[in-house]
């Protein structure tokens, strides 16, 4: 059974890993620790807890549980003093105060929703994202470096505060890993902030395992404003400390262009200008205007990958080796 190590957060790990949990692999999805907006920002500083957001995404992506679970898990109040708040984000903070560690909290939700696989943070300890712009100005926060405008001017750092270390299990998984693969997800809040950790990168750079990026289909407005491909993949390769990518996953499907019009408020389809021998071009929308009714997570985006259609490529480099 091969072992695939799944790096992110958000999203983009529930694309990959919801289609992947239907084939015999061993999965395990390393997920960042800077989530701070929304009710898991609320649930960190009322309760001290480790941000459980993009950890319940994950865990009801790899879920075999029944669908009323999985809605369940993703169910947000709408009033009363838990507005916004989901059911999993509090179950998964109340675990933590119940046995006293992240992990064992994610372990014990993961029981509940019978999940095929297994969930990491990518650090144990307390951390916040930061970034200093070229203009000087300092973002607090992954809620701020999302909603910056700015960050298409140039930034000078970017960086966790305080200093973590990585969560030893992680690391683990990610030198015995068979495939790593990292995106598609938010750059500077999804992606780089795994490796800003002590120890992911490194561990990237020097374990043999085969890795694939997934490259994101669409240019956030004010962040990444005009990325091409070959500006992700830099990026991500400038700290993970060399190009260590054995595959390039990219989208080469079109959406229609009244679409593309309703998104051009937020931002731009990423285009494409790599094209060495590890880029493999793929149609990764599927029918981008059906509605699927088990889409929980993404069902307000219209223009964004479709799992199948992910899985699909992945699998075909699976039984490559």
């Amino acid at each position: 059974m091969k072992k695939i190590v799944v790096i992110g957060g958000g999203t983009g790990n529930f694309t990959v890993l919801s289609g992947l949990k239907n084939h015999n692999l061993d999965l395990t999805a390393v997920v960042s620790m800077a989530d701070d907006g929304g009710s898991t920002g609320i649930l960190r500083d009322e309760l001290g807890v480790l941000p459980p957001g993009d950890v319940r995404q994950c865990l009801v992506a790899l879920s075999n549980s029944s669908v009323v679970m999985r809605s369940l898990m993703n169910y947000r109040f709408d009033s009363t003093e838990l507005g916004g708040h989901s059911v999993g984000n509090l179950l998964i903070s109340a675990l933590q105060k119940v046995t006293g560690s992240f992990e064992r909290a994610i372990e014990e939700a993961g029981k509940i929703l019978s999940i095929q696989g297994r969930v990491l943070p990518v650090t144990t300890h307390e951390v916040r994202l930061k970034m200093i712009l070229k203009s000087k100005k300092i973002l607090e926060g992954e809620k701020e470096v999302y909603l910056s405008t700015e960050i298409d001017q140039g930034y000078d750092s970017i960086f966790l505060e305080p200093y973590a270390k990585a969560n030893p299990h992680a690391i683990d998984a990610i030198l015995n890993a068979d495939l790593i693969i990292m995106g598609p997800g938010g750059l500077h809040t999804s992606l780089i902030p795994n490796l800003l950790v002590e120890g992911v990168a490194d561990a990237i750079a020097t374990t043999k395992s085969k890795k694939l990026y997934i490259s994101n289909l669409m240019n956030r407005k004010g962040q990444t404003t005009g990325y091409k491909v070959s500006d992700y993949y830099n990026e991500i390769t400038k700290f993970i400390g060399k190009d260590v990518f054995d595959w390039i996953l990219v989208n080469d499907q079109k959406p229609s262009p009244n679409l593309i019009d309703r998104y051009r408020a937020e931002g731009e389809l990423t285009e494409n200008d790599m094209y060495d021998k590890r880029i493999i071009l793929a149609p990764l929308l599927g029918n981008i205007e059906a509605k699927d009714k088990n889409d929980f997570l993404l069902k307000r985006n219209l223009i964004r990958h479709n799992s199948s259609q992910v899985t699909k490529e992945i699998m075909k480099i699976v039984s490559r080796f």
